[in-house]
């Protein structure tokens, strides 16, 4: 597939949302941004701050993007779930750009249990609902199914995408 003028956007703290990211883009043969926290979030103290402000909902401080996405069609935005919410560093992209956003994707990266809260809250603050979703949780890491599921996505962004 061609690029179609298709953003994957993510943030990443262990690095596990990072590598869904690189397969999606892979599959998509698209760009790719990753969004940075200036606050450390390393270790088990940034773990447990992360789920608090997830949980509270809160926002935070996020490096300067490089690509604008209101030069894109498609912007898929990954995240991981923090105390059955998405991340800060995501949440302030999302508040930040929404308003460039043309149509949009949405995935997310979860140790535990799947939840819908993390969608939901996305397609509130955007405004817009998502072409696919994607939910990758600890079940699929374990069972290697996390693959077959990025598959569906993929190809349902490829049927989708002569919509957008």
């Amino acid at each position: 597939m061609q690029d179609k003028r298709i953003l994957v956007v993510y943030y990443s703290r262990t690095g596990t949302t990072k590598n869904i990211s690189k397969i999606i883009g892979e599959k998509l043969s698209c760009s790719i941004e990753e969004i940075y926290d200036v606050k450390n979030r390393d270790g088990l103290m940034g773990f447990l701050k992360g789920g608090r402000e997830g949980l509270k909902k809160n926002i935070t401080v996020i490096k300067p993007i490089k690509k604008d996405p209101s030069m894109f069609n498609l912007i898929i935005i990954g995240t991981p779930v923090w105390a059955s919410h998405l991340s800060p560093a995501i949440r302030t992209y999302i508040n930040e750009n929404h308003l460039k956003f043309k149509n949009v994707a949405f995935f997310y990266t979860q140790k535990g249990s799947a939840s819908n809260k993390v969608f939901d809250d996305m397609r509130e603050l955007i405004g817009k609902s998502p072409v696919a979703t994607l939910k990758i949780d600890g079940k699929d890491f374990k069972d290697e199914n996390y693959i077959n599921k990025i598959n569906e996505f993929t190809n349902e962004i490829f049927t989708n995408i002569n919509e957008v």
